[in-house]
């Protein structure tokens, strides 16, 4: 047990969904719900209800992370990922089973968790130094990288509350990563950061990694969670249903994410996105303008996404990531990528883009498609979501065409002679 940083055994989280709280710490808390409770009866008579729904965000999860290991934790929404965090975390106390960390504990789970917004960046460096555990001269010793890593000394001195959430993001993470905890948590909040800042955030994750402390990092990104894990757990439905190796897990987890026909629809809270923006459906079009899960190498074919727009927003751009089967980013194409005149219109309500691959683009493998919809291509509003389809070489193609090749694409491309040897 010495090498083990953090050991989870038996751990489940039970929370109650509706109906009224039965527990008052005080005679005041009980006379407060005795008048609420009234109240409700008064606007919306018969909805007042006792009867509580169970759930279980996690439910007997073991896990055991080593020192200097980088644990990758994924799985679709409502998996507890982010549930296991909070515990890890103390923010909150496990229904049933025990936790133990060995170690001081860094935590970045949601933007400016931690943060006290009436006090400046400045002593919020401070204060999240003083719930490490860390003293005033350790904190100042790491002070100037701290700012100088979060590039917002300008604001220094201004209350956090008055920071956008890219600036939170940039300060949040650079003190989470900077006063060196033993074991660091990371919930999936670089989203938030430009890409820039994203780059200098998986940079400075590397280096935590590589200087022996333990990080245990949620993401919906399997490039991310494949470039820098060791290791990678998935959860579904709070329950751990795979460990192992990162291609293998994420493998796994991408085949059985995608549309078994080239086409994957969502409805209701599954639909990625926001109140704002969301996206409804994803197909792969085959030439004849059908959803199917294989297309050839040497035929076209079409990504179309259905999604819905309830609140218009200032320069959203619309687009996907074609991912390979480990997650590694192909190419990433916006409807803005184009000359102004030949973008598609955006609408209030429904709306359903096309953008066609031309053949001989990819070679054989398996692919997926992630949607990827933002506001000036930095606040990312649906970035999860996938269909999965098949690329096959054409049996009844040229053979120069067949030839195996590395790579994600295998375009045929024209050469030519510009010295005839003379």
């Amino acid at each position: 047990m010495s090498d083990i940083s953090v050991h989870i055994e038996g751990v489940g989280k039970r929370f109650h969904i509706g109906g009224a709280m039965q527990k008052n710490d005080t005679l005041r808390d009980a006379i407060v719900a005795a008048a609420q409770r009234g109240l409700e009866r008064v606007r919306h008579p018969g909805s007042v209800t006792s009867k509580t729904e169970v759930l279980w965000a996690l439910r007997d999860v073991d896990i055991e992370v080593r020192e200097g290991e980088v644990l990758g934790l994924i799985g679709g929404n409502g998996a507890g990922k982010s549930t296991l965090l909070k515990l890890l975390s103390r923010i909150t106390e496990p229904t049933e089973g025990t936790m133990t960390l060995n170690g001081r504990v860094g935590s970045l789970l949601e933007v400016g968790t931690g943060f006290h917004p009436e006090l400046t960046g400045r002593e919020n460096i401070f204060l999240n130094g003083a719930i490490l555990g860390m003293t005033r001269e350790e904190i100042d010793s790491r002070f100037d990288d701290i700012v100088e890593f979060s590039e917002i000394s300008r604001f220094l001195d201004t209350p956090v509350k008055r920071y956008s959430s890219g600036m939170y993001v940039r300060l949040a993470f650079a003190v989470a990563a900077h006063l060196e905890p033993e074991i660091l948590l990371i919930d999936e909040v670089l989203a938030v950061g430009d890409a820039a800042f994203q780059r200098k955030c998986l940079g400075r994750m590397e280096d935590v990694a590589g200087s022996g402390r333990t990080v245990i990092f949620v993401s919906h990104n399997m490039q991310t969670v494949r470039a820098l894990c060791t290791r990678v757990v998935e959860l579904k439905e709070g329950r751990v249903i795979n460990d192992g190796p990162p291609r293998a897990v994420i493998d796994q987890y991408l085949k059985l994410q995608g549309g078994t026909d080239g086409i994957v629809e969502w409805e209701g809270d599954e639909m990625p996105g926001d109140d704002d923006v969301y996206v409804a459906a994803l197909r792969i079009l085959g030439p004849d303008g059908a959803p199917t899960p294989v297309v050839l190498s040497t035929e076209p074919f079409t990504v179309e996404m259905d999604f819905h727009i309830d609140r218009m927003l200032d320069d959203l751009t619309v687009g996907f990531d074609l991912a390979l089967g480990d997650g590694t980013i192909a190419f990433r194409t916006y409807h803005t990528d184009v000359d102004p005149s030949l973008w598609p219109g955006l609408h209030l309500g429904r709306n359903r883009f096309q953008c066609e691959i031309p053949a001989d683009t990819l070679n054989a493998g398996r692919y997926s498609v992630l949607p990827r919809i933002s506001v000036h291509k930095q606040r990312w509003i649906v970035h999860r979501g996938s269909v999965s389809f098949d690329v096959h070489r054409d049996p009844g193609a040229s053979p120069f065409a067949l030839a195996d090749k590395p790579g994600a694409v295998a375009p045929l491309l024209r050469w030519q002679s510009i010295f005839d040897g003379s």
